[in-house]
């Protein structure tokens, strides 16, 4: 009677463990995707030093009516149809770019900056502006796949997406001025935003920090050039040892006029956190669709229906809760900030604020 007792708790006991273990097992996966996904997804107006402006560009605005706009449209509304989303989303941007007091926040020249941030799919008739730190490398690949160079998106190599050379994805700029214009006008264009403070903690993480791809030009040619400016101490010898913190690139990119100076030294490496405005020219080129990282679980079926491609290519598996917009990081890094500063940084993405219906960050701001 006692062995089988004995024998009965030391069952149990090892039941516990073995339970134990596979709790910590699955924790660490769920991280492990989700940090994986993310690496994956991870003033005035302006044209970058050298780019030509595209001029006579008549763009005609998509067919479809929007209705009532929406104060926070990131938030999935239950029982409604997601056309009406995306509708009042579109609605809220015509409305926010004849506010002529944000003008110089949301009005750019369709420049050869802008057209460089297009892909183009021909065979389907898209358009695909590019918004780093949102979730691009899905839609590249999506767009790969529709250009027959591969059957699924899964077969896709990372290193291949970003190989703009490889990859099979012509940009508009690539273009005749009259070509342009013709796809500008009929075909179906959409692009992907998210919280304008949250994809600046992204970019900043992507880029000066984990640098996945290993582009060292971010660590040791932009990063000592901002803290030399814009650290209040610094070592002159050891600027690209002691790495770059957030609160220097906050810094940087609220001042307005010592920022377009350092941009033009740094090319075409700050689309990775310049306005969706300067990107994407969302008040010159009239888009189908503005889907919302926050909600991409119900956006990336509607763009790829709306687009009418949905039987012919899916979106990669999005993991639980990976595109939920995360107020206790944004407060974490902003925590050690000096108002001003944050104020200087909210001025230069107030436009995005307000074009994509995002809430002012007033936890951070007073």
């Amino acid at each position: 009677m006692c062995g089988a007792m004995r024998h009965h708790w030391l069952l149990l006991g090892a039941c516990g463990w073995v339970l134990l273990i596979l709790m910590f097992v699955s924790k660490f996966i769920n991280f492990r995707a989700v940090d994986d996904y993310g690496e994956r997804i991870a003033g005035q107006s302006w044209t970058v030093s050298g780019t030509k402006v595209v001029k006579h560009i008549s763009v005609s605005s998509p067919e479809k009516a929007a209705s009532k706009a929406t104060d926070q449209p990131s938030v999935p509304p239950t029982g409604v149809d997601w056309q009406s989303v995306a509708d009042k989303r579109i609605e809220l941007l015509s409305t926010v770019c004849k506010n002529s007091s944000l003008r110089n926040l949301t009005h750019v020249s369709i420049s050869k900056f802008v057209l460089d941030r297009i892909f183009v799919c021909d065979k389907h008739k898209i358009l695909f502006c590019q918004t780093p730190k949102v979730g691009n490398t899905q839609w590249k690949k999506v767009l790969i796949v529709l250009n027959g160079a591969f059957p699924t998106v899964e077969e896709i190599p990372e290193n291949l997406v970003h190989d703009h050379e490889k990859n099979g994805l012509p940009r508009l700029s690539s273009l005749t001025p009259q070509e342009v214009t013709h796809r500008l006008n009929t075909y179906f264009k959409f692009f992907i935003v998210r919280d304008p403070f949250e994809r600046l903690i992204s970019a900043f993480k992507d880029k000066f920090v984990k640098n996945p791809r290993f582009e060292p030009w971010y660590k040791h040619d932009i990063a000592p050039a901002i803290i030399r400016k814009y650290r209040k101490s610094h070592r002159d010898s050891d600027l690209a040892a002691s790495g770059l913190h957030f609160e220097d690139f906050v810094r940087y990119l609220g001042d307005a006029e010592g920022r377009r100076r350092m941009d033009r030294q740094f090319g075409e490496h700050i689309i990775h956190w310049v306005t969706y405005a300067e990107l994407c020219a969302p008040c010159e080129i009239h888009y189908n669709v503005v889907g919302h990282h926050e909600t991409l679980e119900q956006d990336a079926p509607h763009i790829l229906k709306a687009a009418g491609i949905d039987q012919l290519v899916s979106y990669p598996a999005i993991p639980p809760g990976i595109t939920r917009y995360n107020k206790t990081k944004v407060e974490h890094y902003f925590s050690d900030m000096s108002k001003r500063d944050i104020r200087r940084l909210y001025a230069r993405y107030q436009g995005d604020f307000h074009l994509f219906g995002y809430p002012s960050p007033e936890f951070l701001l007073n």
